[in-house]
């Protein structure tokens, strides 16, 4: 079939709207088409068998199970018994919403359970009102989509490109659910590229997992960089997990349609719990070979929470080992899930990549555990090459995107190296805005990232680092406690309102007499000096408090202590009963000393000139190796490709200036006259 014929044929899907027009809202046109296309096209399938179908079916019905004999009949995955097809549904039109779900419920159950999760029984309801499905199936016949006609590659682009223009139309929801296919399309590229000649091989088999697999595109893009660009007859098996009811049951109609084992896509459950990859593994123990999602950007795992933080407590006998990142982002977890789908190196190894936004290259501090993930990625050397790819490529966000392409069997040039591409400008703008997807990312584009990606080497787009060059540890920083102490009137109003001056308690620290004592002894130091040695001061309290019947205490004085004093740095340096320094805690900073540098060495040149009595924090050490800092990790991507603008010659802002001001004085001469 060539490129005409099959725009004909969505061009007349496509006007099936136009039925739906002011009953039903643009997002929800999908929802209606979609369905009754999938199940068209397995109606045309089905046509050569039918009758011998239905012949079986009344034969073994009530004997034995009749599944795997009209499979065999069939010779596809899925039958139907009813004695309704796509045609004889017309003959009746007053009953062809009853005729209809007669026509459903005579599929097989795989059939069955994709039209559930699109809840088609619920536009069905809509549909019988105003002969609307009559229409629609009348239309839809006028087409043939037959396996003669349409083979499944062609039918499977036909609905992948329905799909994109619902997901384009309506980019606040189903733009959820599906990534342009210029980025799935340089993704799927980056993944293969490096492995074409092994990819050439004869009865090779491969194995492609999405775990956040929506509509499945991102499976069907990396499967067509495989079989059509570099070997034809490899067998490609295609896996995926999908959370969303919807998404999924457009994910294994569109493996149905291809003719592709649709079994293997999973999830799809009204309970999340199950649904979810980070949850419920519907994949437990089994490795691929390429690994590929665009997972949610930002979006929380409390649904999650109990699931993954159980797992966590396995350490690396689980997929979360590295650390949890903070739960209002889940983008991480998926990352670490992939990596625990890579087969062994071993065994071949595997390549995974994974879309994300900003935030997991620098989100956290050392310890955190967002950079304890980038700690185990970094040190287990998985992290091969990072590409910044241009903003406003995504319908429902404008947001910047990176592709992280991670491996297991890196060149030897590649070892303890990670590559980082700059590739926001290249992009060509669209004519037309389809929601926030303002750019593409086109077939020059894409060859122009590839080859930088293969190149491997540095030039003003490309940066290649050591693994390490990420890390660092971060010292803590303190200061000396410096205080100085004076008695006011606020001060003690402030002390009075601290709990341990309550009254109606059942058992009060102090009581009426004493409480009024120590405020008559403390206003008695209201208005004198100030202290710049807690000593002194100290000596001062216990003086004024030791004519009256008021306690002294350690805990009343810690408290007078906090409360009469402020930080200044002339005051004497607090120190120990050792006679060691106190730390001020408000004055305490960190450094973040590179990984490879002496922390020492460090401290002297870059604290010690600028703060003399600051000290290092011996007692904060890294969990992982005991030394002095918490190890961290971090990819501060745009610094590394910061270019410096300098400002705008002053004469030549003058001179925009006065311009401005003689077209300013022009226009409103204009005005007056």
């Amino acid at each position: 079939m060539n490129n005409k014929s099959m725009s004909q044929i969505e061009s007349l899907v496509w006007s099936l709207a136009d039925l739906l027009r002011g009953s039903w809202k643009q997002h929800e046109y999908q929802d209606v088409i979609l369905p009754l296309v999938l199940l068209k096209r397995i109606d045309t399938m089905l046509d050569p068998t039918r009758a011998e179908t239905r012949r079986k079916y009344n034969q073994f019905k009530g004997k034995t199970d009749v599944g795997p004999i009209l499979k065999a009949t069939t010779k596809l995955d899925f039958y139907n018994v009813s004695e309704f097809d796509f045609d004889t549904l017309l003959d009746q039109p007053s009953h062809i919403a009853i005729n209809f779900q007669k026509y459903i419920d005579g599929y097989s159950d795989n059939i069955q359970e994709i039209i559930a999760k699109f809840d088609f029984t619920r536009q069905l309801e809509r549909l019988e009102g105003g002969n609307i499905l009559y229409e629609m199936i009348k239309e839809l016949n006028k087409v043939d989509l037959g396996p003669d006609k349409v083979d499944n590659h062609e039918m499977g682009t036909i609905f992948e490109n329905l799909l994109r223009r619902f997901s384009e139309q309506s980019n606040d929801t189903a733009g959820e659910h599906y990534t342009p296919r210029d980025v799935v399309g340089l993704l799927a590229e980056l993944l293969v590229e490096p492995d074409k000649q092994n990819l050439q091989r004869p009865h090779i088999g491969i194995r492609v997992y999405d775990p956040a697999a929506g509509t499945a595109g991102i499976l069907s893009v990396v499967k067509q960089a495989i079989t059509d660009k570099v070997n034809p007859k490899a067998d490609v098996y295609l896996y995926g997990q999908e959370l969303n009811p919807q998404t999924y049951a457009i994910a294994k109609a569109d493996m149905l349609i291809k003719g592709e084992n649709a079994d293997n896509i999973r999830g799809g459950d009204k309970d999340a719990s199950k649904a979810s990859t980070l949850s419920n593994d519907q994949f437990y123990a089994e490795s691929f070979d390429y690994i590929a999602a665009n997972p949610p950007y930002g979006v929380d795992w409390k649904k999650d929470k109990n699931a993954v933080e159980k797992e966590a407590e396995r350490g690396y006998a689980g997929r979360f080992g590295a650390g949890t990142p903070r739960i209002s982002d889940g983008q991480l977890l998926f990352l670490q899930h992939m990596v625990s789908k890579m087969r062994p190196a071993v065994d071949g190894g595997s390549r995974v990549g994974i879309v994300l936004n900003g935030s997991p290259l620098f989100t956290g501090s050392a310890g955190s555990g967002e950079s304890e993930i980038r700690r185990w990625l970094l040190e287990k050397d998985l992290v091969e090459a990072i590409i910044a790819l241009p903003d406003q490529l995504f319908y429902n966000t404008g947001i910047s995107t990176y592709i992280w392409i991670l491996t297991n069997r890196k060149t030897a040039e590649r070892k303890h190296k990670v590559q980082l591409i700059d590739a926001r400008k290249q992009f060509t703008k669209r004519r037309k805005s389809l929601g926030n997807k303002r750019k593409d990312i086109g077939d020059t584009n894409i060859q122009q990232i590839l080859d930088w990606y293969m190149g491997f080497k540095e030039c003003k787009n490309v940066k290649i680092f050591d693994t390490r060059d990420f890390g660092y540890r971060q010292v803590t920083i303190e200061r000396p406690l410096q205080l100085k102490f004076q008695v006011t009137p606020e001060r003690i109003e402030l002390l009075r309102q601290n709990k341990l001056f309550e009254t109606g308690k059942k058992k009060s620290t102090y009581d009426i007499y004493q409480t009024e004592a120590i405020f008559t002894a403390l206003q008695q130091l209201a208005g004198e000096a100030t202290y710049t040695n807690q000593e002194d001061f100290l000596k001062a309290a216990k003086q004024a408090l030791a004519s009256s019947d008021a306690p002294f205490d350690a805990k009343l004085q810690k408290l007078v202590l906090q409360t009469m004093s402020e930080s200044d740095d002339t005051a004497d340096v607090i120190t120990d009963s050792r006679g060691n320094p106190e730390a001020d805690s408000s004055l305490r900073d960190t450094e973040n000393v590179p990984l490879g540098q002496d922390v020492t060495e460090y401290f002297e040149r870059e604290v010690v000139p600028y703060v003399p009595n600051a000290w290092i924090n011996t007692k904060v050490t890294d969990h992982k190796d005991g030394e002095i800092g918490k190890v961290g990790y971090e990819i501060p991507f745009t610094r590394y490709f910061y270019e410096y603008k300098p400002p705008r010659d002053l004469k030549e802002i003058e001179v925009d200036i006065q311009r401005t001001e003689t077209e300013l004085a022009k226009l409103l001469k204009e005005l007056t006259i």
